[in-house]
């Protein structure tokens, strides 16, 4: 199993403000949905639908992550858009949406996430190293670190859109 070492970030200003100001080097942009297929405390497994904006290919993928905080373990692989509609089906979920605009600070690739059922804009930073995630210091237009916070987490996020539905 891979592992996922990241940090997530508040921020207060959209991608948009943020590529305006030159703080930040877009590269990519997509929309995704993503709905969880189970999850308890440690485990997730959840699917996804991406739509890259700028060439409309769209991806599916289907991902197994365990743990929390900074570092998890992570399994994730393309699936067939035929797959990923029954699942999305038999879950009967309200999908979790947002856009991920993706880009460049400093030479790490940021992922900026503006989330369209409730206010919340969030930057990720993926490391190799934990090392390298404990000595990242961020820009000041990051915000507060989230990485810890479990109310912050997509599963966390989503569960409560479950609950609204």
């Amino acid at each position: 199993m891979a592992m996922e070492i990241e940090r997530k970030f508040l921020l207060d200003r959209t991608p948009e403000e943020l590529i305006a100001q030159g703080a930040f080097n877009r590269l990519s942009q997509h929309r995704i949905d993503q709905t969880y297929l189970a999850l308890d405390e440690q485990q997730e497994v959840r699917v996804r639908r991406l739509v890259d904006e700028d060439t409309g290919e769209v991806e599916y993928t289907h991902t197994f992550k365990q743990g929390n905080g900074m570092s998890r373990e992570e399994i994730e692989y393309s699936i067939t858009e035929s797959i990923y509609e029954q699942l999305f089906r038999a879950s009967g979920a309200v999908p979790l949406t947002k856009t991920r605009t993706t880009g460049e600070w400093q030479g790490l690739t940021v992922e900026l996430d503006r989330y369209d059922q409730l206010n919340l804009t969030v930057a990720e930073v993926e490391f190799d190293s934990m090392e390298d995630a404990e000595s990242f210091a961020p820009p000041d237009w990051f915000g507060e670190d989230i990485s810890s916070k479990r109310e912050y987490s997509n599963k966390k996020v989503w569960k409560e859109l479950q609950n609204r539905a």
